[in-house]
């Protein structure tokens, strides 16, 4: 499988067709370049705040709301280029209402025209006590046909036991959309996927927004680079980096992964801490197995 992951800059719109064009443009990029699989990153999405007026555009809370009415016509277009091109994607993630809470929603779209997402678990300071994100919603693995995947959203990919309970309910690939506005915060990120990656021996992949903007408060600082991670046991590279971008710098990050391989290191590592892991008898967490081929 080739993976993009993209290093997404906040876009400034006239109109939501030109918002459509710059969606169908990064994904015709990817699909150029041979991807079957692309992650855009978290709050990508926030960047239709931009169709707004600009009072809203600096409003915390008021854009909440107010984003809303883009939710439909948003996931339509990313599920369109899914189906135009035979690719998966996971759309850059967008603020949702849900049952009165306002979840952070990353939606995977594939090329039968099946949909569904994966809300982000664990909130950060900002979205907790800032923002008024809620999380907690149940884990989910999306069976793609070609392997299973899960998708932990920035801060959720630095808890172990979230990635542990996707990956022993069959996850083989976790994607990790983030936003980060430091480098501490781009770095914690980044030991988090690497650490996932080894704990139980699977394919992380992380794509992050980059760049500033001056007219949303949410998403003004955003520094990252892409990256996908394996174990770095036999088979892999001793650093377990399979791809990795320069930081800032907009683009696709293109990774070929090798999921025979990925299991086969299994039965043949160095060390085993996917099954030494399992056998410590952690408590786990629920996760629901969904076919989205």
């Amino acid at each position: 499988m080739k993976l993009a992951l993209a290093q997404y800059p906040i876009g400034y719109f006239a109109g939501f067709a030109q918002w459509q064009a710059n969606a169908a443009d990064w994904v015709s990029r990817a699909v150029l370049d041979g991807a079957t699989l692309l992650c855009f990153p978290e709050y990508g999405g926030m960047e239709l705040t931009s169709l707004l007026p600009e009072k809203l555009q600096q409003d915390l809370h008021g854009q909440i709301a107010a984003v809303q009415k883009f939710q439909d016509d948003f996931v339509a277009t990313y599920a369109a280029l899914a189906r135009k091109h035979g690719v998966f994607i996971v759309a850059p993630s967008i603020l949702a209402h849900d049952e009165g809470k306002v979840r952070n929603r990353a939606w995977l779209l594939s090329p039968s025209g099946k949909s569904d997402y994966q809300d982000k678990r664990q909130m950060t300071r900002f979205e907790k006590e800032a923002w008024g994100i809620d999380g907690g919603t149940p884990l989910k693995i999306f069976d793609i046909g070609e392997t299973k995947i899960g998708i932990a959203i920035c801060y959720d990919i630095e808890f172990p036991l979230i990635a542990q309970a996707m990956a022993s309910a069959g996850a083989d690939l976790i994607l990790a959309p983030s936003c980060t506005d430091t480098l501490a915060g781009a770095n914690r990120v980044h030991v988090g996927a690497r650490a996932r990656a080894l704990e139980s021996q699977i394919h992380v992949g992380l794509a992050p927004l980059v760049g500033n903007v001056d007219w949303n408060p949410t998403i003004d600082v955003n520094i990252g680079w892409a990256a996908a991670y394996s174990a770095p046991d036999r088979g892999f590279p001793d650093d377990g980096t399979l791809a990795k971008g320069e930081i800032n710098q907009p683009g696709w990050v293109m990774a070929d992964l090798d999921f025979a391989a990925l299991k086969a290191t299994r039965t043949k590592a160095q060390v085993f801490t996917r099954a030494d892991w399992e056998d410590q008898a952690l408590p786990g967490l629920g996760v629901t197995a969904r076919t989205i081929s």
